[in-house]
């Protein structure tokens, strides 16, 4: 297998991981605070990583240098503190399905920003993959059929538009530092900012200020979870495959690859999580949402065969 399909193929895995977040997590929901779960998964699912950014480093003959570490601080910054807490406020105010396909847009903002930034060249493959997957996300919302929280909605583009910033970014210093130790620093990093500003939060004068000012969910936040063995495997599982596993894999892909077709993760997403969500959580498709996902698929194809034949 060459780096190229290996690439491919990590990610379609990727993809897979990243479509079961809305899933797991939400069958946790009631037992975690939103932003407590996403400070504690990022912090266990960057310490599971250690020991391969430690061996990625030694392959490299590389060590870290005060300049990495100011790095990983901006990077955990977009990817943890300020993508996922987007992510999670659109949660609150918008329906978790129309958040989980605007986020998916992340891609069309990365493939672009990979052209203009990295200088990727973009085909006419791209172009066209760009239309049906915008045509998608038209028809999954259907905006015609139901009315959604617009500041909600506005949280879900800003988080994916964040997160296109932090793949971008990536891509820029994975030749030198690799995917894994990428990530693994800025969840890490990202991990503790969010865990010192739920900190901060529980100030009673700033959590009357982030109450009075919208920003509830980020006030009193405790720290520390109650897990009971009941919880503790899909815990496991949400810190260790989605969040350290999915971000890694992805991250590869786009070392393997480009930003721009690692970012069909995105567009495969809107259509592998409707299905899981139907076949675990008994939830009816719908006519719109069904071609939405058609489109998603012919999107991807399209794309990730313009790279294929190219290479």
């Amino acid at each position: 297998m060459n780096k190229k399909t290996l690439g491919y193929f990590l990610i379609v895995l990727s993809a897979v991981i990243f479509s079961t977040v809305e899933l797991s997590i939400k069958s946790v929901s009631q037992h975690f605070a939103a932003l407590q779960l996403t400070a504690i998964r990022f912090f266990v699912g960057g310490l599971c990583l250690i020991p391969f950014a430690r061996q990625a480093l030694k392959k490299k003959g590389r060590k870290l240098k005060a300049a990495d570490l100011g790095f990983f601080l901006v990077m955990g910054l977009l990817f943890v503190v300020l993508s996922m807490v987007f992510h999670q406020m659109a949660i609150y105010r918008a329906p978790a399905s129309a958040v989980a396909v605007l986020f998916s847009t992340n891609a069309l903002f990365a493939t672009l920003m990979a052209g203009l930034i990295l200088k990727e060249p973009l085909g006419k493959n791209h172009y066209i993959a760009l239309v049906f997957e915008v045509s998608a996300v038209i028809l999954i919302i259907a905006p015609w059929d139901q009315k959604l929280d617009l500041l909600g909605l506005i949280f879900a583009l800003i988080g994916a538009f964040i997160y296109a910033c932090y793949i971008v970014a990536g891509k820029k210093r994975s030749g030198e530092l690799g995917g894994i130790v990428i990530t693994c620093g800025s969840v890490l990093f990202g991990s503790v900012e969010l865990m010192l500003l739920l900190a901060l939060g529980n100030v009673p004068s700033v959590a009357q200020f982030l109450q009075n000012t919208g920003l509830s969910m980020l006030a009193n936040v405790p720290l520390l979870p109650r897990l009971s063995w009941d919880l503790l495997p899909i815990f496991i599982y949400i810190c260790v495959i989605v969040t350290a596993a999915g971000n890694v894999f992805h991250m590869i892909a786009v070392e393997l690859t480009s930003a721009r077709e690692a970012a069909v993760v995105f567009f495969l997403k809107p259509m592998l999580a409707p299905i899981l969500a139907f076949l675990f959580l008994q939830e009816n498709i719908s006519l719109n949402m069904g071609i939405g996902i058609v489109l998603f698929l012919i999107g991807s194809a399209v794309a990730l065969w313009g790279g294929r034949r190219k290479e």
